[in-house]
């Protein structure tokens, strides 16, 4: 990617869809700004496969004069084809004379003599995403990172550069294709070259690479002057690959902000002057990743077969007599969470913002206008599944053929089918007609996720690691029918912007770093360019000309269990539309309106149907009145349930903290529409008085008041006897998840009389406190009134408050902690337990860690108890130093589990379970049985998915935990102490 510093000049890699939208951006664009002169012209890129097109800013400074003699220079002739692929092999045999195979080993190289004229050289490289890889020739070998960016003239411009593995000297003289499916996979251009030398004062290189700061000076053809590497500390340090940052220092080579950007203005190779697009096409050297370590990975190739036309591409599909070759991903797997692959997946669902997030970290899809579609390979069996697992294979086989002929065994991919229209945007109606009327309209499946590989999970993968072992899945699949959904990682605002002046449906904005959740969160945002959602059909009018038709859709949505009237759309039908419709609507005619209310003047002339059908729609905005303002039907939807059809809308932003300085919002979500348990009895409703009940505490999931109520109250028989008759401390959220919480403990006249009092003294004796606790099935519900979002109860009871009847170890992994280790290291604590005589018990802790609680007899004191978990949490630490901590420093856990014994002292707390905590999608803490850790992933429950996960309390893996008697015996604390 590149980007200037005033712009949006984002670049993507295109398929036919996305070429059309991105090409007619460039002229958009172009037209708002005078000309420049910006290289080669990339007429006819819209045309291209897989190659690569640069949007440039839409508003640009006059450069300022500068003092880079490159600058200066006219942009010199073209190599042929013939004589730019000679250039290539004089660059390689050049970079090959560098070393000594002798004595340096590939690919990390070995000790050689420095040179007198160190080499550098940057490759413009464009694999999964467009990068420039900076390499510095250093001991045999290029030490290299790469920079999403490239380079920049500018001092204040400080561009992430990202250290990668050493690669053989040799590699700095290729330009050519690295084959999809290899490391690295892709085109690469020698950008620039030429020699470097380290600044006075910083000759000791190695003395630099350890420290993380080197000073030097570039001598290329495109590059000049003083430059600084330097590593970041922080957040980045904890990455798996070391951060640093390229800058440029003050020099006569220098330019200021608004200069043109040199990866702008010179964006061809400085050996063959050739484009990304050339070289692609070419072909004409070709390196292969797999063969470096036998001393010649590249090869040569003058002869390359002719392009098969678009139009060739679409009537008929290139035959060939070999069977695909199945890949094995074989090093890959090993690094994958083994598992039987599901017969289906919940999909992860996006929240609807308002605005598009901003800063780093985030990724952006195009949004596509079809069906969510999960397709299951299974050896030859295939099945295309909906987002509820409707199987609807017989609908589109053509995709299930495509998916057939992957070159996996097994595979389950994430995606959208869509009706590719003639301007390149996609078309629910086309697609609606393709399966109801019958409409030859192609269909397309975009896959933007992998969630299974041959009986391995991916989901718990970096979404962006996700994505590149999709693109080596897809090798080779038919593009008019399967193709790769692609990103951009750039500025999302400007995006979203520029997809609608162009007509595209919208962006979905996705955490680049975030694991796949069958739910809906904040990991994944959309946002749409027009609104568009479903609606049910509750009833219509007659078409004023006569026809077998429809005049127009009376629309609603679910709230409440009551359908609301959201108003009528009488545009959007044609002749086939119209007549189907209202065959389908006609079959459901009944004579009462099923709208909770409805105006007087919306009756006139209705007909009322069963509230069954739901219907997408495209409006302008929502009116005052929440009706529906300049609505056009789009067809009918078949894979939603009417019942789950609610408003969609963005929300204002949170208020921010007092406490805190303003920025600006990351971004803006839409709460998801008040939440409802959906619990199947009378009496699970929760008979307290709530003021607001509808006030929604987290957006997220769209936990209201009502809703927190009504779990407490039906999840009170198994959590009170966790809490009940203990000193509790709460965690109250009034604003709701977001705003700053507070923690109370102590009974105040301000709280519900129903809130019973224990008294505790302090640690020294001294006056006792009033401290919450709580008996019953209403006050737990009543806690809801008061925004109440966790409980967390004592390690003891209010009659024996000195001696504690459970023991915590608490395992808090940082984030690049996998699931699989986490079960291990509770696997672990749960043997050196049993080792001492005792049994334990799982839970989650409803965020990313583990509680292993082993209940005791109250016979031993909170000193006691505490020392014998910290034995265990240093017997850990000692035995797996690089996995355990048993310290509380934030900046020591990177990579780490801290096993946390501190929950073992008097006055310490750890969150109930049954609890929710207070964090977005108001996840519960949760007993699980221990053999739940050999699942793919941490098990997650929310609040208001109960209605789902409440099957599971039939069999509750803590039900002999209050039944258990066990003693922390003598023998068990001095073992303990010894314990390895």
């Amino acid at each position: 990617m590149s980007s200037s510093q005033s712009g949006i000049g984002f670049t993507i890699r295109l398929c036919p869809f996305l070429a059309v939208i991105l090409s007619a951006a460039k002229d958009l664009l172009r037209s708002q700004r005078p000309p420049t002169n910006t290289g080669p012209s990339d007429t006819g890129i819209s045309k291209a496969l897989a190659t690569y097109a640069t949007m440039p800013s839409a508003k640009k400074s006059a450069p300022k004069k500068t003092t880079n003699k490159s600058a200066a220079k006219k942009p010199a002739r073209r190599a042929t084809p013939a004589t730019a692929s000679k250039a290539v092999d004089k660059q390689l045999a050049r970079y090959r004379s560098m070393r000594d195979f002798g004595i340096t080993a590939e690919p990390s190289g070995g000790p050689q003599n420095k040179q007198e004229a160190l080499p550098f050289c940057i490759q413009k490289h464009a694999a999964s995403h467009l990068h420039y890889d900076f390499r510095l020739g250093w001991n045999g070998v290029l030490k290299s990172w790469a920079c999403a960016k490239g380079p920049s003239y500018v001092v204040a411009d400080k561009r992430l550069a990202v250290q990668v593995e050493d690669h053989p000297m040799e590699y700095g003289g290729f330009e050519g294709i690295i084959p999809a499916g290899q490391y690295g996979g892709g085109t690469v251009m020698l950008w620039d070259q030429g020699t470097w030398e380290p600044q006075e004062g910083h000759a000791d290189v190695d003395a630099g690479l350890r420290d993380g700061s080197l000073k030097f000076i570039l001598k290329g053809t495109k590059m000049h002057g003083k430059w600084t590497l330097v590593r970041m500390g922080g957040k980045a340090a904890t990455e798996r690959k070391p951060n640093w940052l390229l800058i440029k220092e003050h020099d006569d080579f220098e330019r200021p902000p608004d200069a043109p950007a040199i990866t702008e203005e010179e964006p061809n190779s400085v050996v063959t002057k050739r484009s990304l697009e050339q070289i692609a096409a070419q072909e004409d050297h070709v390196w292969n990743s797999k063969d470096t370590a036998k001393g010649k990975a590249w090869y040569r190739q003058d002869k390359k077969p002719l392009a098969v036309s678009a139009k060739a591409q679409k009537s008929a599909p290139v035959a060939t007599s070999e069977p695909v070759k199945r890949l094995t991903f074989d090093s890959i797997l090993k690094h994958l969470t083994p598992e039987s692959q599901p017969s289906f997946i919940k999909p992860q669902l996006a929240l609807e913002a308002e605005a598009p997030p901003t800063g780093p970290g985030w990724i952006h899809e195009l949004k596509l206008d079809g069906y969510r579609m999960q397709a299951r390979k299974d050896g030859d069996k295939v099945q295309m599944l909906t987002r509820s697992g409707l199987d609807w294979t017989h609908r589109m086989t053509s995709i299930a053929d495509a998916v057939r002929a992957l070159p996996v065994e097994k595979a389950t991919l994430d995606g959208e089918v869509v009706v590719v229209a003639e301007n390149g945007t996609t078309t629910f109606a086309d697609l609606q007609a393709s399966f109801q009327d019958g409409a030859k309209h192609p269909l397309t499946y975009f896959c933007f996720d992998l969630l299974h590989l041959n009986g391995h999970s991916t989901r718990d993968r970096h979404l962006v690691d996700r994505k590149d072992l999709l693109v080596d899945v897809l090798t080779g699949a038919d593009p008019t029918v399967l193709r790769l959904s692609e990103h951009l990682e750039t500025n999302g605002e400007q995006m979203f912007q520029h997809a609608c002046a162009l007509h595209a449906e919208g962006i979905i904005s996705k955490r680049s770093q975030s694991t796949y959740v069958s739910s809906r969160n904040g990991d994944w945002l959309k946002l749409k360019c027009l609104h568009e959602q479903e609606f049910v059909i509750g009833g219509f009018t007659l078409p004023s000309n006569g026809i077998h038709g429809i005049g127009a859709l009376l629309l609603g949505y679910y709230q409440d269990g009551k359908l609301i009237y959201a108003g009528r759309t009488g545009t959007g039908f044609n002749q086939k539309t119209h007549r189907s419709t209202r065959d389908k609507l006609d079959a459901l005619a009944t004579s009462q309106s099923p709208f909770a209310e409805i105006p007087s003047a919306a009756r006139k002339g209705a007909k009322w149907v069963k509230p069954t059908l739901v219907a997408q729609v495209r409006f302008a905005t929502w009116t005052a009145e929440l009706q529906l303002r300049q609505a056009a039907f789009l067809g009918i939807r078949e894979d939603k349930p009417a019942k789950e059809v609610v408003r969609e809308d963005a929300a204002p932003t949170p208020k921010r903290s007092r406490t805190q300085p303003a920025k600006a919002a990351t971004h803006r979500l839409a709460p998801k529409a008040a939440a409802k348990l959906s619990l199947p009895k009378e009496e699970d409703k929760a008979p307290v008085r709530l003021t607001h009940p509808d006030k929604v505490l987290d957006t997220e999931s769209g936990l209201t008041k009502q809703a927190l109520a009504d779990y407490y109250w039906a999840i009170a028989e198994h959590m009170l006897p966790h809490i009940a008759g203990r000193p509790l401390s709460l965690v109250r959220c009034p604003e709701g998840v977001g705003p700053p919480c507070f923690y109370q403990k102590h009974v105040t006249a301000m709280l519900p009389k129903s809130i019973a009092t224990v008294m505790v003294p302090d640690k020294k004796g001294g006056k006792p406190e009033p401290y919450i606790t709580l008996e019953s099935r209403e006050t737990l519900a009543g806690l809801a009134q008061m925004a109440v979002l966790e409980i967390h109860p004592w390690g003891s009871k209010n009659d024996d408050l000195e001696h504690p009847d459970r023991i915590i170890i608490d395992l808090d992994p940082d984030a690049a902690i996998s699931w699989s280790t986490l079960s291990e290291a509770a696997t672990n604590v749960r043997k050196r337990l049993k080792k001492l005589g005792l049994e334990s018990f799982l839970k989650t802790t409803g965020g990313k860690g583990l509680h292993i609680v082993t209940p005791i007899d109250p016979t031993q004191d909170w000193e006691t108890v505490k020392s014998f978990a910290r034995n265990i949490a240093l017997a850990m630490e000692k035995t797996s130093p690089n996995l355990f901590l048993s310290k509380m420093t934030k900046s020591a856990r990177v990579g780490k589990i801290y096993v946390d014994y501190l929950r073992n002292e008097r006055g310490a707390t750890a969150v109930a379970p049954f609890s929710p905590r207070a964090r977005p999608g108001a996840n519960v803490s949760i007993p699980l049985a221990w053999k739940e850790l050999d699942g793919s992933a941490l098990p997650k429950f929310g609040v208001t998915d109960f209605a789902v996960w409440r099957s599971r309390l039939k069999k509750d893996p803590w039900k002999e935990i209050l039944a258990l008697r066990q003693k922390l015996t003598t023998e068990a604390i001095e073992s303990a102490r010894s314990m390895k």
